[in-house]
């Protein structure tokens, strides 16, 4: 039970090999603690794994966690996340999802659950407010995930996976509706423990603290939304996909694996595009108010439109300019379950290892018409597709090419070329689950893509990189879509990029490291809020507590801390193999000539690690214990700094 308003209080606990149920012991003190969402899944699992724990092990556990104001009518607020260890990577992720199942795993009564396990047969774990049934679907073995949810009640939220997890492909995804948890592979860890469906639905609702209070600030940050640059207009417009234009003017779209950042062809997979020839209508998450899904016609079907990672790396990253292509394989990838960041990362790799006569797969950029039948054998891991079900860094280790193999810490990186936006690349570096562009702190954003801040000088993006991670981690575990966060810039900087006022305020941006060192150290100094973050008032609104804007980045900062000690204790090595890049994206430059165009990583990540107070990339015993990080007993056995 909880005093709290707007968490239900309760997390439920299943064991697949033993069918059993059982309410899980989270407490109002750990909800004060870690807010929700991808924080509290760390906590968990900080306090459960072991040093040499692996994702196929039966006592990984699966951690699904919604956020205190999901369900509670805020914009954007409807999301929920996943957190396991990652096949792909080997340390943990924690995969975001728009779907319904979050929202109607609340209205059952449960926050949380955690599943632990491995069923005998593939299996489906149906909830129903208290009672949880176990349904043996052997039958269903195999099936697409669109089929799979089909014939499933309507008023349930759900989860599937499809082939691709139950064969384990290491970045399979889990689905909810066609909303993608996508990336980790948390839908191998379901294959590995024969879990095909999780379906939750219920009659209760969550206790709001002051519900007319809420109902004011929701309609405030409504408008707030819509009336921003990017969130009302761009992302309404055009979607994610409208970033390919700018992306190509600042020579940040990844081209060829990564080995430029434009590409000739662009606009025959940019937004505008997609809009002009295949767009129905717009779409978008429950409570969602930007609608940035693109709904798209195929074989007569009305389905979900690629967004801009998909567009960028299944085009140009491939030298391919057709768009219904790329249409058609987000389709299938997303029916046979699988990533289509990393499934496109692997095979442009695949593509140059082909190239450089390294690995004879007979991929060749630019030729694509046989795409959707290698996407099929990576589902059931046949021929050339066992190989690419593996990911970038496996192929790497076994067919050479290290230099050029586009991952972090195992992690194929997003469309974001970031020799083109050096702060961007400094935080695939430092992401915790590996190449995101979201875990990095989004620098793009300014970079070129919101602001026109110098997207070449390393000064100030290590303290803007620790400052975005910390407000998107903890956006994240409040239940809301990190887009969200765009609109904490203000109107004035985006929509008027060469003003006076914006260059001021660029400038400081550069030189606001001794500020933002000071506030990473103590966030909590900040006992205020304000009106361009929302995410304190809405939760104060909501749930009765009393936090600030330094509460807040607080929260984000714990959750940064507990993921990075987890992944240490599960074997992520520290000094120089911490944070790392690809040597393509820090030695080579994308311009030849111009010394500014690679990611100078080492200028960065001293300093970024001195704001984090870590060494060598890992938390000191130090921070660790200021920030309030519940620390496992195994620590004593693997943490290189446990005395400092």
């Amino acid at each position: 039970m909880t005093e709290l308003k707007a968490y239900m209080g309760h997390v439920l606990f299943v064991d697949l090999t033993k069918k059993e149920v059982s309410e899980f012991p989270w407490t109002d003190e750990d909800r004060k603690r870690t807010l929700g969402g991808k924080i509290m899944a760390a906590d968990i699992l900080l306090n459960h794994i072991r040093p040499g724990m692996k994702a196929f092990d039966e006592d990984n556990w699966l951690v699904i966690t919604t956020g205190p104001l999901t369900r509670c009518k805020s914009p954007s607020s409807t999301r929920f996340n996943i957190s396991t260890i990652s096949p792909l990577t080997g340390i943990l992720t924690s995969s975001n999802c728009g779907g319904s199942f979050g929202r109607r795993l609340k209205k059952a009564g449960w926050d949380a659950m955690i599943i632990t396990g491995r069923a005998d047969t593939l299996t489906w774990i149906e909830i129903e407010n208290e009672k949880v049934t176990f349904h043996d679907v052997s039958d269903r073995a195999g099936q697409l995930t669109g089929e799979a949810q089909k014939d499933l009640p309507s008023s349930t939220g759900k989860l599937v996976i499809g082939p691709a997890g139950e064969n384990k492909v290491l970045y399979a995804c889990v689905f909810s509706g066609e909303r993608t948890a996508g990336r980790g592979g948390v839908g191998a860890v379901f294959g590995d423990k024969n879990l095909k469906i999780v379906t939750a639905k219920g009659d209760k609702e969550p206790e709001i603290h002051d519900p007319e209070r809420l109902e004011k600030i929701n309609e405030q940050w409504k408008n707030t939304l819509l009336k921003h640059p990017i969130t009302g207009a761009q992302l309404s417009k055009l979607g994610t996909a409208g970033l390919v234009a700018p992306m190509q003017a600042h020579r940040i779209l990844a081209t060829k694996n990564f080995g430029d950042g434009r590409f000739e062809s662009f606009e025959k997979v940019s937004g505008e595009e997609l809009a002009e020839k295949h767009l129905i209508k717009n779409g978008g998450c429950f409570s969602c108010p930007m609608k940035c899904e693109r709904r798209v016609r195929y074989e007569g079907k009305n389905i979900k439109g690629p967004e801009l990672e998909t567009l960028g790396l299944l085009g140009p990253n491939l030298l391919n300019d057709d768009i219904e292509k790329i249409i058609k394989w987000n389709y299938e990838l997303d029916e046979l379950g699988i990533d289509t960041i990393s499934a496109a990362g692997s095979v442009a790799f695949a593509m140059e290892l082909q190239e450089k006569g390294l690995w004879d797969s007979g991929l060749h950029f630019g030729q694509t018409d046989n795409l959707s039948e290698v996407f099929r054998d990576i589902a059931y891991r046949r021929g050339i597709g066992a190989e690419l079900a593996d990911g970038t860094r496996k192929m790497s280790e076994k067919f050479g090419g290290k230099e050029f193999a586009i991952h972090a810490k195992g992690m194929e990186l997003a469309a974001y070329e970031p020799r083109g936006a050096v702060g961007h690349g400094l935080g695939y570096a430092t992401a915790n689950r590996g190449g995101c562009h979201l875990n990095a702190g989004y620098l793009v954003v300014l970079e070129g893509l919101g602001l026109n801040l110098d997207a070449y000088t390393p000064k100030g993006k290590a303290g803007l990189a620790v400052t975005f991670q910390n407000v998107m981690e903890a956006a994240s575990a409040a239940g809301f879509c990190v887009f969200t966060s765009y609109a904490i810039l203000p109107h004035f900087l985006v929509g008027k990029p060469t003003s006076l006022m914006t260059r001021f305020v660029q400038t400081v941006f550069k030189y606001s490291t001794p500020v933002i060192y000071l506030v990473s150290k103590n966030p909590k100094m900040l006992k205020v809020n304000i009106p361009l973050v929302q995410y304190p008032r809405v939760m104060n609104a909501a749930a009765g507590t009393k936090f600030t804007l330094g509460d807040f980045i607080a929260f984000g900062n714990l959750g940064f801390n507990t993921e990075r000690l987890a992944n240490i204790i599960l074997g992520l090595p520290v000094g120089d193999e911490t944070d790392t890049l690809p040597k393509r994206l820090t030695h080579e430059e994308q311009v030849p000539g111009d010394k500014r165009t690679k990611v100078p990583l080492d200028k960065m990540k001293g300093v970024y690690y001195a704001m984090r107070g870590w060494k060598d990339g890992a938390p000191t015993m130090k921070t660790l214990k200021k920030i309030g990080v519940r620390i496992p007993e195994c620590i004593k056995e693997v943490y290189p700094y446990g005395k400092g």
